[in-house]
């Protein structure tokens, strides 16, 4: 199928734009935001089918991969550094592979896109393979540094999850599980740091969300496998403690301490585990499951 180029399309209010009010400007901006976040909800299905690839990869003690180029590799970027602090995926699990490498983060020279020989390279240098998950992302689906590195991928064995804007994209077709976002056209025509990144943040936020739900870190909207490193999340994590058990913060960050800052930990300490030892062995059994762990304490 050939790729429908709608990235590069121009939204019918497009004519005369730069001639109307600035208030009307953005006026136009923010409906064409709102309609490209509503493109999302068409991909749930695929989106949950991703979000269940991912996890398993992870729970299965392999590792997470996001691969991008300009834009979308910037969306790849944001979803894979909050990984560790909301929910507690080691630096090691989860990676970020841009083209242009770090440099593109202060120069992002469009060169990069381009570079199918790197995408590979890079691809390969990360030690993707067997059992892991590639999350690329393109608006076109079509970049050939992240469609090379898709390929790769799946050459040596690692399941790929395509993100991508445009139907019939290469990208798609090359994925294992295929997302579209078939957002309407730009604005500004081809600016897809635009309606098309938004929709790629949602729903890649939606897809780490679910990822992390799956995999036990989220109970009742908490995050408790949070990574506590500062004070403000430090009094959040009792906050989460206290709300899920009941107990005094000043017990909640007790038990926090007691736990080495472990949110999960220091709840089943409250629920009753004789220990951290057994807190411990609650959470094995469980797969990392508060809620399933918080049963198997309240029934010892």
């Amino acid at each position: 199928m050939t790729a429908q180029l709608g990235t590069e399309d121009r939204d019918s209010h497009a004519r005369g734009f730069d001639t109307l009010p600035p208030a009307r400007i953005l006026e136009v901006l923010a409906a064409a935001q709102v309609a490209a976040a509503r493109s999302v909800e068409a991909a749930i299905p695929a989106i949950a089918d991703a979000a269940s690839l991912a996890a398993g990869a992870l729970a299965s003690g392999h590792r997470l991969a996001y691969v991008g180029a300009g834009s979308s590799g910037l969306m790849a970027l944001a979803d894979c550094l909050e990984l560790p602090g909301t929910y507690g995926i080691g630096l090691n699990e989860a990676i970020v592979i841009l083209a242009g490498g770090r440099d593109s983060l202060v120069d992002m020279l469009g060169s990069g896109e381009d570079d199918v020989e790197a995408g590979a390279a890079d691809l390969a240098a990360s030690a993707i393979g067997q059992g892991d998950c590639v999350i690329a992302v393109s608006a076109s689906g079509s970049t050939p540094y992240t469609l090379a590195a898709a390929r790769a991928a799946k050459a040596r064995g690692a399941a790929v999850i395509g993100i991508a804007n445009n139907n019939g994209a290469p990208l798609l077709s090359a994925a294992d599980v295929a997302v579209l976002l078939k957002t309407p056209p730009e604005v500004v025509s081809g600016s897809t740091r635009m309606g098309a990144a938004t929709a790629q943040k949602i729903a890649l936020n939606m897809l780490s969300t679910l990822m992390a739900v799956h995999l036990g870190h989220v109970h009742d909207g908490h995050m408790v496998n949070v990574r506590a490193d500062n004070e403000k999340l430090r009094m959040r994590a009792a906050r989460i403690v206290t709300d899920i058990t009941g107990i005094s913060t000043d017990t909640a960050s007790g038990l926090l301490k007691e736990s080495r800052g472990s949110v999960k930990h220091a709840i089943l300490l409250a629920a009753g585990a004789g220990d951290i030892e057994a807190a411990d062995a609650a959470l094995v059994e469980a797969g990392q499951n508060l809620r399933r762990a918080m049963s198997l304490v309240a029934k010892s």
